[in-house]
């Protein structure tokens, strides 16, 4: 089994299984025994979790005591996995890209300024 960190994808196969609870990545030092890495994790379930006596564990991305913990070699995926960013994604490509850029507070402020004194836009 080839582990790899589930937030950088950087390789694990020098760790000792199984991972401590406070081991982390040596690239990017995420915490590794979290429930994203887990082989029961999955966000199509209620609280993400496809054990069913498992206890709930609000934060997915922090290190937990979950005895059930079993370490998944596909933890990584270089999509977004956020449910915001895929559904931003998702507006995107149906409207055609991201909103229009807003103009700066700088260049608002010059406006207003420009307004208020009366000076012409070239």
């Amino acid at each position: 089994m080839s582990l790899t960190c589930w937030k950088c994808g950087n390789s694990l196969a020098d760790y000792t299984l199984p991972l401590r609870r406070l081991e982390e990545c040596r690239k990017c030092h995420a915490e590794l025994h979290v429930c994203k890495m887990c082989e029961w994790y999955n966000t199509s379930v209620a609280k993400h979790c496809r054990e069913p006596i498992a206890e709930e564990v609000k934060d997915k991305e922090r290190a937990n005591f979950c005895d059930y913990f079993t370490p998944r070699p596909d933890a990584y995926s270089s999509s977004p996995q956020d449910e915001a960013a895929r559904a931003k994604a998702q507006l995107d490509a149906l409207f055609g890209g991201a909103a229009p850029a807003q103009p700066s507070a700088a260049d608002t402020a010059r406006a207003e300024l420009e307004a208020l004194f009366g000076k012409k836009k070239e």
